[in-house]
Formats: structure tokens, C-alpha cells, sequence
């Protein structure tokens, strides 16, 4: 089974899913994808994502920019395996500026992002990762986050970091196939 956990504000619409999607139906094995909206509460979202993963114990993550963050706690609590594109590294410092009314890229709903969601995510933070159960895709030319954090915090994972791109990670279909062979997903 292979769990995408969308970032900030984004939905399971976003182009990588989708993409991640498409090619597991093109496969045959459509049925072993998921993909979660997820609350806006961080202790909600990674709540509903354990039980996810308590129930497919086999899971390979891939989490996008926040998705990597909660991908990453989830690995290390659960011990499966996650690949994080251009994850955020510590997002209750990233997100303490966007307190305040926000809105969904995807679906245009609005909600309030709060004081208490900065402390659930501080919650979630790991210390020390499993550098072996990690793939780590970063692009330079992140606007949003700086790919040298993710590089220092997943020091001995599997790094794969590609020059310019942004934080959408708008080639990922070039990387697509080292993703699936990470998650164990072959032709």
C-alpha cells in the first residue's frame, strides 16, 4: 500500500498524487494506493494517518513538503518506510508566520490556523531519524523551504537532490519511477 500525505493547504487533488495514482492504475494495482484529506489540526491529521497506517502495516509513505513531516513521524513510530518531497523540516517555526484565516489550493475552503496547530506540529517532531528508511527528493530552487534543511536533518538516507525546480516539485514524473522502486512498487 502506498499512503500520499499531501502538504499545506493542498488536498489529495494535488498533480503528484495524481500522478502517483495514474501510474499504479496503468500498473494494475490501483487498488494500493491512498490518498487522505487531511484535517486542518496536525494532532488530528496525524491521528487519522496512524490508523491508516496501524491497518496497512506494510505501507510505504510519500509525504509532500508538510505530508514529509507527518511521513517522517510516522515512520519512526510506526517504523515503515517514507519517501518525502521537499519535506518541511520544522514546521511550527515555517508556519508561525500564517497564523490566521487560510484556504484550501484545491478545494477553496477556509479555515483558522492556529496558535494550538503550531503547538501540535512542535508535538510531532522527531529528534533522530532511521537514515534507512528514507528516500529524500529535494529540489534547489524550493521558493518555499530550504532543500539544505531536509539534507542535514535526513543525513544518511537515500538523498536525491536535483538542481532548480520548486516546492510543487513540477518534474516529479522524472523521479517517479525511483519513488515506486523505493516503496517496493515493480513493473
Amino acid at each position: 500500500m502506498l499512503i500520499y500525505i499531501h502538504g499545506f493547504n493542498s488536498s489529495p487533488a494535488s498533480s503528484k498524487a495524481g500522478l502517483i495514482q495514474r501510474e499504479l492504475e496503468r500498473r494494475g494495482r490501483g487498488g494500493e494506493f491512498l490518498a487522505p484529506a487531511l484535517p486542518h489540526s496536525p494532532a488530528a491529521a496525524a491521528a487519522l494517518l496512524a490508523q491508516m497506517v496501524r491497518a496497512h502495516p506494510d505501507a510505504c509513505l510519500i509525504g509532500s513538503s508538510l505530508g514529509g513531516f507527518y511521513a517522517t513521524w510516522l515512520a519512526e513510530t510506526h517504523g515503515v518506510r517514507a519517501v518525502l518531497l521537499n519535506p518541511a523540516v520544522r514546521p511550527h517555526e515555517l508556519l508561525a508566520g500564517a497564523v490566521g484565516r487560510q484556504k484550501n489550493f484545491h478545494t477553496g475552503e477556509e479555515y483558522d490556523f492556529t496558535l494550538q496547530h503550531i503547538a501540535e506540529l512542535r508535538a510531532l517532531e522527531v529528534a533522530a531519524i532511521t537514515p534507512e528508511r528514507y528516500l529524500l527528493l529535494v529540489e534547489t530552487g524550493d521558493e518555499v523551504l530550504d532543500y539544505r534543511h531536509a539534507v542535514e536533518k535526513y543525513r544518511g538516507a537515500r538523498q536525491v537532490v536535483i538542481k532548480g525546480g520548486d516546492h510543487g516539485f513540477s518534474d516529479f514524473a522524472d523521479h517517479l519511477d525511483v519513488v515506486l522502486e523505493f516503496c517496493g512498487v515493480t513493473r
